[in-house]
């Protein structure tokens, strides 16, 4: 000590001693976000191909899966609509595990289906997961993208849904029809990617700071907000109802896709009915490129016109029993509405 100085200070041991926390680097946050928000959708298509299994050991009926669609749907609308804005305020990081575990909640409901409540249950959590995940995870994905690539969380966050659900699908209609355990296997894979995923984002980094009154901001953001510009009015309602349109075909094919695979098609291979649904909106996000150099009022007027066509054309391929047709215009249908949704959203 030097003569006439007070005593040096002294460092608490605890602040000596802390770990830092582990985080990867914001790239690979950037593809940790990506690959959940992906893997969200797919857990959510995973058990459409099980729905002619569920009607034929379980009894379910046609409007059993008419109302499972419907809870699953609303959850989806209700979960972007009032915790839209949640991540704001506790972090993308939190929420976005938050989404994970409620897909992997409803996996696990799903393991042991054996009448309608069990199903409504699962794919009530998987709704829910899929509206956290598309704010929190969407906003992950843009707040960690590469600066010089800034078309890229557009082109992540838009392709997502209509990739992974119909890829879920197809995934769950192949381990179904080649597997072990055809009603448990698929949900115990997707459970174990789920699993992987929600470590390493839980070591990715934060992009909302700490703030004091995070709680009170969360709490205030549950109160939906609706604000129309001015001017938009008109477009706002054209996209109301080609938003209407689309989610209700969609909705129709989720729930009947794997009926009509086997009623009107003739086939009772899940795959085959995860086919016939994904056919509807694997080819959606060409949308966007096809759009680019096209006015935004003409690319919805073109779409919409298109995507009525298309519904005449799927109408007389079911009444025809015409797979390889009824597959085709299910095809150029989800172009034509990506085609619209762009445009309109534009």
């Amino acid at each position: 000590m030097i003569p006439g100085a007070g005593p040096l200070p002294r460092c608490p041991p605890c602040e000596r001693s802390r770990p830092m926390p582990m985080r990867l680097p914001r790239a690979a946050g950037f593809a940790v976000a990506s690959a959940a928000l992906v893997l969200v959708f797919v857990s959510a298509g995973s058990p459409i191909p099980l729905y002619n299994t569920y009607r034929a050991q379980d009894g379910l009926t046609d409007a059993d899966l008419s109302v499972v669609t419907a809870v699953y749907l609303s959850m989806a609308a209700v979960s972007l609509l009032v915790l839209g804005r949640l991540s704001d305020h506790l972090g993308r990081r939190a929420v976005g595990l938050a989404a994970l575990v409620s897909s992997a909640v409803g996996l696990v409901l799903l393991l042991d289906v054996d009448g309608v409540g069990e199903l409504a249950a699962g794919r009530a959590f998987q709704g829910l997961a899929t509206g956290l995940a598309s704010s929190a995870l969407g906003a992950y994905v843009v707040d960690t993208a590469p600066p010089r690539r800034p078309w890229l969380p557009a082109v992540v966050t838009g392709a997502s849904p209509m990739l992974g659900i119909p890829l879920g699908a197809l995934l769950s209609g192949a381990l179904v029809d080649h597997g072990p355990a055809p009603r448990q296997l698929t949900f115990v894979v997707v459970g174990v990617l789920l699993a992987v995923v929600a470590v390493l984002l839980a070591l990715g980094p934060e992009t909302v700071p700490p703030g004091a009154g995070r709680a009170r901001g969360a709490a205030a953001s549950l109160r939906p907000r609706v604000l129309v510009p001015a001017g938009a009015r008109r477009p706002l309602l054209a996209m109301a109802g080609l938003i209407l349109a689309t989610w209700s075909v969609g909705g129709f094919y989720q729930a009947f896709g794997p009926s009509i695979a086997e009623v009107e098609l003739g086939s009772t291979a899940a795959l085959t009915a995860g086919a016939v649904f994904a056919s509807f909106t694997v080819l959606a996000f060409l949308g966007g490129p096809l759009t680019a150099r096209v006015p935004a009022h003409r690319a919805l007027q073109a779409g919409m016109l298109a995507y009525a066509v298309c519904m005449a054309g799927v109408l007389w391929a079911l009444h025809a029993g015409a797979t390889g047709a009824f597959l085709v215009v299910s095809l150029v249908a989800g172009v034509t509405q990506g085609v619209a949704q762009t445009g309109g959203m534009q």
